[in-house]
């Protein structure tokens, strides 16, 4: 069966909540390292902005998972008692449910998302992942940079249904979470402004960047609320 991706976000809203989720940034590794069907995956904060952000958004944690299958990530939703503890502490929890599409690049020296034979032609939706690890000799350079290039998310993109800045160390390991209504709306956000491809140009001149992946992903299932609701449910029917 083909491999999937689930990327789980979750909301805590009062000062133990967010005490405990710092926390399982280190602890939880034991307990998803016995994952049984889990191939990869990475425990993230998040930034208080959009996209890239040098300041934490200390109620927001995310957590990415390569599966075996999606009866393996079932599973670890319903019954692993890590998911389970995840929940209780939460406010909220979202998981979206992807069919890798492309990649890029590489994630810890490997690429984990292998493409999907069993994509649905009349799913338009495209989620991507864009991460990177910024040399540290270019943090000033790259950080001087980062207002400008998240002007057009910050102003709204037509087709942008969600976005969220994620990694897994703050100012050098970076990843941005996106989900779009299409692959058209993607790309006129890629080719259409000026700040995206001024960010390319300099991506590739200044060379800021240790190691980076591009990803893209059908999402075909969500679960769960984020801001009260499921984001995908008028798009899923889920």
């Amino acid at each position: 069966m083909n491999s999937i991706t689930t990327l789980s976000l979750f909301r805590f809203t009062n000062l133990k909540s967010k005490v405990w989720a710092f926390g399982q940034m280190q602890f939880a590794h034991s307990a998803l390292a016995t994952v049984q069907g889990l191939q990869f995956y990475k425990l993230m904060g998040s930034g208080r902005d959009l996209g890239f952000s040098p300041l934490p958004d200390w109620g927001v944690y995310a957590l990415l998972c390569v599966w075996e299958n999606e009866e393996a990530a079932n599973t670890f939703f319903a019954e692993a008692r890590i998911f389970q503890q995840y929940k209780d502490h939460a406010a909220e929890h979202w998981n979206v449910f992807m069919k890798p599409l492309n990649t890029k690049g590489l994630w810890s020296g490997k690429n984990p998302f292998a493409p999907s034979l069993d994509l649905d032609g009349r799913n338009p939706l495209i989620a991507v992942i864009t991460r990177a690890t910024i040399k540290p000799s270019k943090l000033i350079p790259f950080w001087r940079y980062v207002p400008t290039s998240q002007r057009p998310i910050q102003a709204g993109c037509p087709g942008l249904i969600y976005t969220k800045g994620i990694g897994e160390a703050p100012l050098i390991q970076m990843a941005t979470f996106s989900i779009w209504e299409s692959l058209e709306a993607l790309k006129h956000f890629a080719y259409n402004s000026p700040e995206h491809k001024e960010a390319i140009k300099r991506t590739h001149r200044i060379d800021w960047y240790k190691e980076e992946m591009f990803a893209r992903f059908q999402p075909y299932k969500s679960t769960g609320l984020w801001g009260g609701v499921n984001p995908l449910s008028s798009y899923l029917g889920s």
